[in-house]
C-alpha cells in the first residue's frame, strides 16, 4: 500500500458524477435510515451504488460490518492509520488503482470505508453517506445498549427470584435493595402466561400497570410465562392484565410469606391451568388447606430425621454442594422435572450427579418412586416452615393416620368422583402413563384424556409440572386407596 494519505475531508471532493445524483442519493439514504437495520442496509445500498465495498471498521482495524464482503487488508490498514493519525477522513491510494476513502462516523468512533477502483469518483456520496450513517450507527448502538441493560436487570431479578423459591429471603432483600428495588412480603404469585415471542414487550407494559407496585421477573424455566411478586393485601388487579394484554392467561395464588413462595408459585401454576379454559382468561386459586400446617411439630420432628443426612453432609471437596445446594436441587427437580436443569442453570449430568448423591443420602429411590418423592416433597415443605426442629421417630404412616389429616385427603380426592380409580392408578403407577395405560387396559391417548379431566374436576395441573400428584398420593395413602 503506499503512503498517499490525503487529509482533505472527501465532501470537498468534487467530481462531475458526484453532484448529478446527489438529491436523489439522499433521499434514498433518508429512506433506508428509516428501516430496520438501517446500517446494514445503507452499507448494501452504497456498495451496490458504487460497485464497490463498503464496511464499517473501527481504529483498531476490526471490522463490524460490510458489504458485499469483508474487505481487505488496504481497507483495515488505512483506517489503522488514519486512527492513529487522528484524523477525521481521509483517501489512501492502493495497489491495483483501488483507493480507499475512509470518514469517521464519530469521535474517536468507527469509520466508513469505501473500497473501489476509481473510488476516487465519489468522495462527495461516501460524505453524505457517513453523515446519515453516523445517526443510525448511533441508534442502533443504544439499542444494542438499552437490550444489554434490560437482559442484565432481568437476570438480576431472576437470580432475586431463585433465592427467593429456595427460601433465602434474607439474601434476596439484600440483592433487591442492591437493584434498588424492594421485595414486596408477604406477596400474592401472579404466573402470566403470554406468546413467547412478545414476551419482554407485555412484560414492560405490566410493569407499567403495576406502577413499580410488582417485581415482575421472566420466568427462567419457561419461555413463555411471566412471574409477578404483587404486595398482598391490595388490590387484586388479574382483570387489569387480562383487559390490557388480551393474549394472556393469568393464574393467582393465595397471599403467602416469602419464605412460602415455592408454595406460592405452585398455586399460580395450579390456577392458570384452570385459567386456559376459562372464558376469562383467569383464575384464582381455590380455597385450600395444605397439609404441612395439620402436622404440626410432630410433623417438622419427622421431616427433619428424613432429611438429617442432606443437612449435615459436608462434601469432600470444597467446590462440591453443600446442604442448601443439595435441598434447592431436590426441590428445583421435584417441583419441574427434568427442566430443573433450565431452572438452576446447570447441566442435566450436574443434576443427575446430584440426584444420585441426595438417593444415596436419604436412602430413598427418589427418581423412580412416588411414594418417596412425595415423601421428600412433604418433609422439605414442612423443613421450610420449622427449619429449626430437631428429628424424632415418628414415621410418615403414623402422621397421615392422625383424623385431621384423612379429613384433609377426603377433601382431596372427593372432586374426583368417577375419576377416581384412574387417578388411583396413575398413582400406583408412580406417574407413569405407560404403565397407567396398562394397568387400566386402555390406550395411552385415553389413559391423558382421562387425566385432563380429572385436572378440571380438580382445578390442579396433573400432567404438568408443578403438579399435585405429590399431595394426591399423600392423600390416597392416607385413605389407605394406594
Amino acid at each position: 500500500m503506499s503512503s498517499d494519505l490525503r487529509t482533505s475531508p472527501p465532501a470537498r471532493r468534487r467530481h462531475p458524477a458526484d453532484g448529478a445524483n446527489r438529491a436523489e442519493d439522499a433521499l434514498s439514504l433518508v429512506r433506508l435510515a428509516g428501516r430496520n437495520r438501517g446500517v446494514a442496509c445503507i452499507l448494501d445500498w452504497l456498495a451496490s451504488r458504487t460497485g464497490g465495498v463498503a464496511a464499517v471498521v473501527v481504529g483498531d482495524a476490526t471490522v463490524l460490518a460490510a458489504s458485499p464482503h469483508a474487505p481487505g487488508a488496504e481497507v483495515r490498514d488505512a483506517v489503522a492509520e488514519l486512527h492513529r493519525r487522528r484524523m477525521p477522513s481521509g483517501v489512501t491510494g492502493g495497489s491495483g488503482g483501488h483507493t480507499v476513502h475512509t470518514v469517521a462516523l464519530g469521535d474517536g468512533g468507527p469509520y466508513l470505508a469505501l473500497d473501489h477502483t476509481g473510488s476516487h469518483r465519489y468522495g462527495t456520496l461516501v460524505a453524505d453517506t457517513a453523515h446519515v450513517l453516523r445517526l443510525c450507527w448511533r441508534l442502533e448502538e443504544s439499542e444494542r445498549e438499552r437490550r444489554r441493560m434490560a437482559s442484565v436487570d432481568a437476570h438480576s431479578r431472576e437470580a432475586v427470584l431463585h433465592l427467593v423459591m429456595i427460601g433465602s429471603v434474607a439474601a434476596a432483600h439484600r440483592v433487591a435493595g442492591a437493584l434498588g428495588s424492594g421485595l414486596p412480603n408477604p406477596v400474592r404469585i401472579y404466573l402470566i402466561e403470554v406468546p413467547e415471542t412478545r414476551r419482554p414487550v407485555i412484560a414492560e407494559r405490566l410493569a407499567r400497570l403495576a406502577d413499580d407496585r410488582a417485581w415482575i421477573v421472566p420466568c427462567p424455566v419457561r419461555d413463555n410465562h411471566l412471574v409477578a411478586l404483587v404486595p398482598a393485601g391490595g388490590e387484586l388487579w388479574e382483570h387489569e392484565i387480562v383487559d390490557e394484554v388480551p393474549e394472556c392467561c393469568v393464574g393467582v395464588g393465595d397471599e403467602v410469606v416469602l419464605q412460602e413462595a415455592a408454595h406460592g408459585y405452585e398455586q399460580a401454576f395450579h390456577a392458570l391451568a384452570v385459567a386456559r379454559s376459562a372464558p376469562t382468561r383467569r383464575a384464582r386459586f381455590g380455597r385450600h388447606i395444605g397439609l404441612s400446617p395439620l402436622l404440626g411439630a410432630e410433623g417438622a420432628g419427622w421431616a427433619a430425621r428424613l432429611l438429617a443426612p442432606a443437612l449435615t453432609y459436608e462434601p469432600a471437596r470444597r467446590t462440591g454442594p453443600g446442604p442448601e445446594e443439595l435441598l434447592a436441587t431436590l426441590g428445583s427437580w421435584l417441583a419441574f422435572g427434568t427442566l430443573s436443569c433450565v431452572h438452576l442453570k446447570i447441566h442435566r449430568n450436574t443434576l443427575g450427579a446430584r440426584l444420585r448423591l441426595i438417593e444415596g443420602l436419604l436412602g430413598l429411590e427418589i427418581t423412580r418412586s412416588l411414594a418417596d418423592q412425595s415423601a421428600v416433597w412433604l418433609a422439605l415443605r414442612l423443613h421450610a416452615r420449622h427449619p429449626a426442629v430437631t428429628g424424632s421417630a415418628e414415621n410418615l404412616d403414623v402422621l397421615l393416620d392422625a383424623p385431621a389429616v384423612r379429613t384433609w385427603a377426603q377433601a382431596q380426592i372427593a372432586p374426583l368422583e368417577a375419576a377416581t380409580d384412574t387417578v388411583c392408578a396413575w398413582l400406583r403407577a408412580d406417574a407413569r402413563l405407560p404403565a397407567t395405560a396398562a394397568a387400566l387396559g386402555i390406550s395411552l391417548p385415553g389413559t391423558r384424556k382421562r387425566l385432563t379431566r380429572a385436572e378440571e374436576k380438580l382445578e390442579r395441573s396433573l400432567l404438568h409440572a408443578p403438579s399435585a400428584k405429590y399431595e394426591l398420593w399423600l392423600a390416597a395413602q392416607a385413605l389407605g386407596m394406594l
